[in-house]
């Protein structure tokens, strides 16, 4: 099942999470670089959760923000529509 990406900025920790299913304590997490950090289905190895680590101090520095994950985006289809 596909699922909608959620983003939520955490000014405090100064976070940007982007997350297709709300993060539980199984999954495993994985540095990609960058201060970026994946969590991933312990069963299929998906990414279901990025971390975007130091987001506003990115922003600041450069006007690019790439994140080293290929992504499928399609629209989400309306109910009755």
């Amino acid at each position: 099942m596909d699922a909608k990406l959620r983003f939520k900025y955490d000014r405090e920790a100064d976070i940007l999470h982007i997350d297709k299913c709300p993060p539980y304590a199984a999954q495993e997490s994985e540095e990609l670089g960058d201060e970026v950090v994946a969590r991933l289905n312990p069963d299929t190895g998906e990414v279901e959760n990025l971390e975007v680590l130091f987001f506003s101090t990115r922003l600041l520095r450069s006007d690019l923000l790439e994140l080293p994950v290929t992504a499928d985006l399609r629209l989400v289809s309306k109910a009755g529509a």
